[in-house]
């Protein structure tokens, strides 16, 4: 079992900051890959960023420079920093990790957080 736990969504003004972290617990031998999607109104899932184990970043068009992905290996939490928030940020952020168990990787996702940007 693998949980992932998010924090740190919630109402802000644009142009405003927010940090997401999402810690994953349960029995996992190792967490490789973490990343953050979002699903904004009407949109599909999409990724954000993403962050390898070594901590080679991929981020999305729409979010460069402005979103910084970041993980604390020793805590097993992943953040995203998101700077000058824009109205169309507004969606549910979910984590996801790729973890080890046992001898194989499985995906994990996180319940989601609503972040609403407003002006």
């Amino acid at each position: 079992q693998v949980q992932l736990v998010e924090s740190g969504g919630g109402l802000v003004q644009a142009g405003g900051s927010l940090r997401l972290s999402c810690a994953a617990s349960g029995s996992f031998r190792s967490i490789n890959d973490m990343g953050w999607y979002r699903q904004g109104p009407g949109n599909q899932r999409e990724l954000v960023a993403d962050i390898s184990s070594g901590g080679s970043t991929n981020y999305a068009d729409s979010v460069k420079g402005r979103f910084t992905i970041s993980r604390d290996n020793a805590k097993n939490t992943v953040y995203l920093q998101m700077n000058s928030l824009k109205a169309e940020d507004t969606a549910v952020y979910y984590c996801k990790a790729r973890a080890l168990r046992i001898s194989s990787f499985a995906d994990y996702w996180g319940q989601g957080t609503q972040v609403t940007v407003s002006s």
